[in-house]
């Protein structure tokens, strides 16, 4: 220990400037005037222990040592710290007060051992000094990464916000006088002092050290981003077939427009959307197209297709397939019996989720007719009915129940269903519309939450005759994957609402289509005929594909539509001989290959099938359509303007999804084809789309 206090007699004190000598010396003379006023102070009091007995208790073991003892360097190096420190003791007094019992407590170890070492109370009180003084109520544990402003003092071993404002001040104040004192004595090793001090000290510094919170990280590290709890399914987009070996292709119908709208939101915020959230069917079918009607109510839609050559291949042709449902007149539209399952957790306490969730609901009471009933039933933690089934015409108590929702508490998703599908059977319209408008980011986190589990409890509810359709809101934890499978197997349909003007295409100007269904179990089949078609890529339904098997089964759910809507979808298709065949030919397959143009139905491209149930039917009926020479057009500009307009959107859709296929197809091609199939365009969708096309195309940094 000796040979650490030569060390430090060697080392060369700074040289203290006039103003800091002054300074040093005037707050050492306040703080004994102070001291002596507080004289009948006693040890466990606010204020444990007056500053002038810290300071003997200190000065005195030192000034005592033989070491130092009548030697100039203690009067150099001694004489400022203890000035310094008394400095601190009485303007950093409030943190000293809140240690009382810690101090009361060395005390009376130190009476108890009176041979204890003067070097180890210079070294506990030098370490003080540096340690964090903990605080009466401890706060949240900091994120390990954080930001410190470089152009401000910052502590060193405590975050901004553990301090108060005054200590923030004395800390800020040392700081500046620290990097004074270097700059005037460059020789003065503040850091070897430390080291020194603290090995006097080893056990009781380990000690404290283990308590100090982790160091701040300086400058250039950023905030660590917070946790993306988004979900979305993940599908790998449709592969090229054969059509020798796999003639056949089945899934089941999209109405759904969610994806577009996220995609919309993520552009428009600045960042490339997700590849697993872009479903490209669902992209293409957020427009609406004006497909020729069913003639008749016979059925409940009619199918159009067109054969034209592909923009982003010119050896393949694309096979559109274009369905439309029939209107349901305002007036003859059956009676609705609607509940509203409203998730109010706590996740829901943003502007996008419950604030515009409310507000959308009141557009959708605005578009009902007076004899429909509306029910409420909210879930956090538990389920909750708001307001019983009543009348649209008593709107000013439907109004007031949505304005009376607050968010708070867990997500009990499950129990919400299970109390909304209630009120619905309560309320039960026979031949009428009965559904239930579940509105949520998802986030289900009490009770049954996993996907299967939810999907299990849908698909019992749903043989009540009770459609749910889903609405989802908001960005961070927004679980589409969940609320994909809860539309698919609750009769239903998913829509993303980032926006009051969304909420009023979906709900007020679809209104028919989201609310009154049509059809249900929709299935399409297309068989290609292998003497004109060699190969045929769906393009998006990766996640309605369904077994060849399941077509003709009607215990196997699928799609609804509901009136007026429109259904597109889109096969990129080879013709025989063509150069952009991928596939070659099977050796040993010679045998099966079918003698061209031999058979009636030579003539024939594929075969269409569309399987469909009525809404309160159990036994599917059977729609079908071939298509031939006699459907195609033999340039892209001759097909109609909203099949071309269909096609650009395809086409941005599996650029965004990141096919192979399109990597030489520009956005500016994109642009071009959109702009030039706007048509009217009343509401401005077709213009919105061509400029997220021109967003895509900044934010995507290749030359395509």
């Amino acid at each position: 220990m000796s040979d650490d206090f030569e060390k430090l007699g060697r080392l060369t004190p700074p040289k203290a400037s006039p103003e800091a000598r002054a300074r040093a010396l005037a707050a050492a003379m306040q703080s004994f005037d102070e001291a002596e006023k507080n004289s009948t102070a006693t040890q466990g009091s606010v204020q444990p222990v007056r500053p002038s007995s810290i300071f003997n208790r200190i000065w005195s073991p030192i000034m005592n040592r033989k070491l130092l003892a009548g030697s100039a360097l203690a009067t150099l190096l001694v004489v400022p710290a203890a000035a310094f420190l008394t400095l601190e003791l009485t303007r950093n007094s409030a943190p000293f007060g809140e240690r009382a019992e810690e101090i009361a407590l060395r005390d009376q170890k130190q009476k108890a051992e009176p041979e204890a070492s003067a070097a180890r109370v210079d070294a506990e009180n030098a370490a003080r000094k540096r340690e964090v003084v903990p605080q009466p109520t401890p706060k949240p544990a900091l994120p390990a990464t954080v930001v410190q402003d470089t152009k401000k003092p910052a502590p060193s071993q405590l975050a901004p916000d553990a301090l108060s404002a005054h200590q923030q001040e004395a800390k800020a104040a040392e700081q500046r006088s620290a990097a004074a004192a270097e700059g005037e004595a460059e020789k003065f090793n503040a850091d070897e002092i430390a080291g020194l001090l603290s090995r006097q000290s080893s056990a009781g510094g380990a000690k404290r050290e283990a308590a100090m919170p982790a160091p701040v990280v300086q400058d250039e590290m950023l905030i660590a981003p917070e946790e993306n709890r988004e979900r979305f399914g993940k599908a790998d987009s449709n592969p090229v077939k054969s059509v020798v070996t796999d003639p056949v292709s089945t899934f089941s119908v999209d109405v759904d427009t969610a994806s577009y709208a996220f995609v919309r939101r993520s552009l428009m915020e600045g960042q490339m959307p997700e590849r697993d959230a872009v479903r490209v069917e669902e992209m293409v079918n957020y427009f609406p197209y004006d497909w020729p009607r069913p003639e008749t109510t016979a059925a409940p839609f009619k199918a159009t297709v067109t054969v034209m050559p592909t923009p982003w291949n010119g050896g393949t042709r694309l096979m559109h397939v274009a369905i439309k449902g029939y209107d349901v007149v305002p007036a003859q539209a059956p009676k609705a019996n609607l509940v509203f399952l409203i998730d109010v957790s706590g996740s829901m306490d943003e502007p996008d989720k419950l604030p515009l969730l409310k507000g959308a609901f009141r557009l959708l009471i605005e578009r009902l007719k007076p004899e429909d009933t509306v029910s409420i039933v909210t879930y956090a933690g538990n389920a909750g009915t708001v307001l019983e089934p009543t009348a649209v015409k008593d709107k000013a108590k439907i109004l007031a129940a949505i304005d009376t929702l607050q968010p708070g508490g867990s997500t009990a998703g499950a129990e919400g269903i299970d109390a909304a599908y209630g009120l619905a059977e309560k309320a039960f319209v026979k031949g009428g519309v009965n559904r239930v408008m579940l509105a949520t980011d998802g986030d289900f986190n009490v009770g049954p939450s996993s996907d299967e589990d939810l999907k299990r409890l849908i698909e019992d509810k749903r043989k009540s005759g009770i459609f749910l359709s889903v609405l989802g809101f908001g960005r961070g934890n927004y679980n589409d994957a969940l609320m994909q499978t809860i539309a698919q197997n609750g009769n239903g349909s998913a829509a993303y609402i980032d926006t009051l003007a969304e909420a009023q295409k979906t709900l007020v100007e679809e209104a028919g289509s989201s609310l009154f269904p049509i059809a249900k179990d929709v299935k399409l089949q297309v068989e290609f005929n292998p003497a004109a078609i060699a190969e045929y890529r769906l393009i998006g339904y990766e996640t309605r594909a369904l077994k060849r098997e399941d077509f003709n089964n009607d215990k196997v759910d699928a799609g609804d539509i509901g009136s007026g809507h429109s259904v597109t979808a889109i096969y990129e298709v080879t013709p025989k001989g063509s150069p952009a065949v991928l596939n070659d030919d099977l050796r040993y397959a010679e045998a099966q290959k079918p003698a061209a143009d031999a058979s009636p139905r030579g003539g024939e491209l594929a075969f269409l099938k569309i399987r469909y149930k009525k809404p309160d039917g159990d036994k599917s009926e059977l729609i079908t359509t071939p298509v031939t020479e006699a459907n195609a057009v033999p340039t892209l500009d001759q097909a109609s303007g909203d099949v071309r307009f269909s096609v650009a959107v395809a086409s941005f859709g599996q650029k965004l999804s990141g096919v192979t296929a399109l990597n030489d197809y520009s956005y500016d091609a994109v642009i071009n084809l959109a702009s030039a199939a706007k048509g009217a365009d009343p509401f401005g969708y077709r213009s919105e789309f061509v400029n997220l096309v021109r967003l895509a195309k900044g934010l995507d940094g290749s030359r395509n």
